[in-house]
């Protein structure tokens, strides 16, 4: 009962939280493990979901040196990449402090801020203006929930190692924010002329409509916005 207030208090913000222990989305220590005791529940809580936030997000980073129209959004995406894949390593180094397996507990969840399986998928099949919408939309989302989060483990969480790197996360993403939405505002308006699906075998890129070109020949059509694998929720 214990765990389960702490985490309503650390989703206290979020509209889904009822929904989420509902399904029993909540961060559950195999049999016999414990957490040390200057660890409590909102901590490794708040560890859980931020490591799939931070995969997630690092998924799509790896997309934009391929995919976008934009040197500044390339580099911001660079950066990103590689803040996310030190938090990770932090994250992971401070769980394994609090003495709490790394059970997986968010796999194939999509919650507020984190890039859903049908974001990736989507992303994956465009180039240009229109990735650079989707990556700008999906990282300001994550950006936001990340912070946060991170002020909910500060304000409850007890163990020095883990607040601390709240607060360090806390600190690089309020930045990245500053740099994304200076980009977003640059970005010209949506139109039906941007390249919108990636070339793949046997296929061609529609500009004009959005539209897709037949398959050639023996060739396989390319994938088609907002099919999400496994019948897993889009964003």
């Amino acid at each position: 009962m214990q765990l389960r207030r702490h985490i309503l208090t650390l989703w206290s913000a979020c509209a889904m939280v009822v929904a989420l222990l509902a399904v029993g989305c909540t961060s559950q220590p195999t049999a016999g493990a414990s957490p040390e005791p200057s660890f409590n529940a909102t901590d490794t809580a708040w560890i859980l979901l931020m490591i799939p936030m931070a995969e997630r997000a690092r998924l799509l980073t790896d997309l934009a040196p391929s995919r976008t129209a934009d040197p500044g959004l390339a580099e911001l995406a660079a950066k990103t990449g590689s803040t996310l894949r030190g938090d990770l390593r932090r994250l992971r180094a401070v769980l394994r402090l609090s003495g709490v397996p790394d059970t997986h507990p968010h796999e194939g969840h999509s919650m507020p801020g984190m890039v859903s399986p049908g974001t990736l998928e989507k992303a994956a099949a465009m180039n240009g203006r229109a990735f650079d919408r989707i990556l700008t939309d999906a990282l300001r989302a994550g950006f936001t929930r990340s912070r946060s989060l991170c002020a909910d483990e500060q304000t409850h969480g007890q163990a020095d190692e883990a607040t601390e790197l709240a607060a360090a996360i806390a600190r690089s993403t309020a930045e990245l924010t500053t740099r994304l939405d200076t980009l977003r505002a640059a970005q010209p308006a949506p139109s039906g002329d941007e390249t919108t699906v990636a070339p793949g075998p046997g296929a061609s890129v529609a500009r004009s409509s959005g539209r897709t070109a037949p398959p050639s020949p023996g060739g396989s059509a390319p994938p088609r916005e907002g099919v999400t694998p496994g019948g897993r929720s889009g964003p």
